[in-house]
């Protein structure tokens, strides 16, 4: 079993940034793929980030703004969010799962959830 917690949610003007944090229960095959997804309120869940093993994901509308990385000794991923918009606004959970990656791709494990709101 894989534990998934997040933290660095918060409220911020648009144009500011927050980085997410999602601490995991473990570093190994079942967390090759880790992925960041927002959902807002009466919309569907989307992708936002995934890292796997070599190649990067993000969705159309991050690109450039968002920035995903992992810790791996502190089995730690984050995801960097500059030029915050009001439209970034969601609960914003971590996910992973063994490889493939990407966002087309049934994720395992899920956190709990943290929440971003941006006010303009």
């Amino acid at each position: 079993q894989v534990q998934l917690q997040e933290s660095g949610g918060g409220s911020v003007q648009a144009g500011g940034s927050l980085r997410l944090s999602c601490a995991a229960s473990r570093n190994d095959y079942l967390t090759r793929c880790m992925g960041w997804f927002r959902q807002a309120p009466q919309k569907e869940r989307e992708g936002v980030a995934a890292l796997g093993a070599v190649l990067t994901y993000y969705a159309d509308s991050v690109k450039g703004r968002f920035t995903i990385s992992r810790d791996n000794a502190n089995h730690t991923l984050y995801l960097q969010m500059n030029s915050l918009k009001p439209e970034d606004s969601a609960m914003y959970y971590c996910a992973a799962r063994p490889l493939p990656c990407g966002f087309a791709v049934t994720y395992n494990y899920w956190g709990q959830g943290t929440q971003v709101t941006v006010s303009s």
